[in-house]
């Protein structure tokens, strides 16, 4: 299986990629993350000469709530559920960082016992990020237990039509927007076992976030927030061992040697993977391209190297 990582796509260039990949259409479009727009696809298809299918997820996802007006009110609930939970692992995450950050500039005392501090203060990190992925996971089990989709007309009808679509396609075309309503609508239409996986996939921004196991969100500039990056949700897990970061100059603290070698620490093994303007990552069986960019242990950002790397082998530091 093929897939193809890009960096944002502000200056599309999809029609020469997919030549060079020489990928046959139909093609399988998914632009639910842009939400009320995501029709508005008409230069996506220009790129794709007319030979792409549009799946309207974020569309259909809005007509399951008006015809299932149960469903719609136990998803709202969830969404609170799991925002509140959210905020109450950011307040966690903030206090640790605060107490990395005081160590990172206090120069008095042992340089050695620093050094430990602050590897407990990743270990305490990687604690934190287990296990609120976990309850994450327990609260979309329950939910799905109490509401199956597969018992529900209004999902059932669309899913055997998304499974249809699928089952024609040639390749799939995953663009970003906003990550929430992007998985969401994934998962709702549950497209691993429509044949997701088994098609070339084409990905950038929320859309190769959303394929990973786990989507960490970040913006290590914004005011708001713990101030680092956060789990989020478990993705789609067809591409494992890799977390990736969309426009990662823009949005991490890239200049910060320390701060990045932190960063692949807390998620290693998975191979923390740069998408900037320009980047193209073509991963075939789950194989990183050895000229791909990556953010190894001591903080750099460097190609990963090797003839034999596989997604969810740590970079030698």
């Amino acid at each position: 299986m093929t897939v193809v990582l890009l960096g944002p796509q502000r200056r599309p260039n999809l029609d020469k990629l997919v030549t060079s990949l020489d990928l046959g259409g139909p093609f399988v479009t998914i632009t639910a993350g842009w939400q009320e727009r995501e029709k508005d696809d008409s230069e996506l298809d220009r790129h794709l000469r007319g030979r792409s299918r549009n799946l309207h997820l974020w569309h259909r996802m809005q007509s399951v709530f008006e015809n299932d007006p149960q469903y719609a009110a136990a998803h709202r609930e969830r969404r609170a559920q799991l925002l509140e939970l959210q905020e109450l692992y950011q307040l966690g995450l903030s206090h640790t960082v605060q107490f990395l950050n005081e160590l990172r500039t206090r120069t008095s005392g042992s340089a050695a016992l620093r050094e430990l501090a602050v590897a407990d203060a990743v270990q305490v990190l990687r604690g934190m990020d287990k296990q609120h992925i976990a309850r994450v996971g327990e609260i979309q089990a329950s939910f799905y237990a109490k509401y199956p989709p597969h018992e529900r007309p209004a999902i059932v009808r669309h899913r055997h039509e998304v499974a249809q679509l699928l089952a024609d396609a040639g390749a799939i075309i995953l663009a970003g927007g906003h990550i929430i309503e992007l998985l969401d609508a994934l998962h709702l239409f549950n497209l691993n076992p429509a044949g997701f996986g088994r098609l070339p996939i084409v990905a950038w921004s929320a859309g190769a976030m959303a394929i990973t196991s786990r989507v960490v969100l970040f913006d290590e500039h914004s005011v708001r927030g713990p101030g680092c990056s956060e789990v989020f949700d478990h993705g789609l897990g067809v591409l494992t061992g890799v977390t990736v970061f969309p426009s990662a100059k823009q949005r991490l603290r890239t200049g910060d040697r320390q701060n990045m070698g932190l960063l692949a620490q807390r998620f290693a093994p998975s191979i923390c993977v740069p998408l900037d303007p320009g980047a193209r990552v073509v991963i075939e069986h789950g194989t990183l391209p050895a000229d791909a960019s990556v953010i190894d242990a001591t903080g750099a950002m460097r190609p990963r190297g090797g003839d034999d790397a596989q997604a969810g082998d740590q970079p030698t530091a």
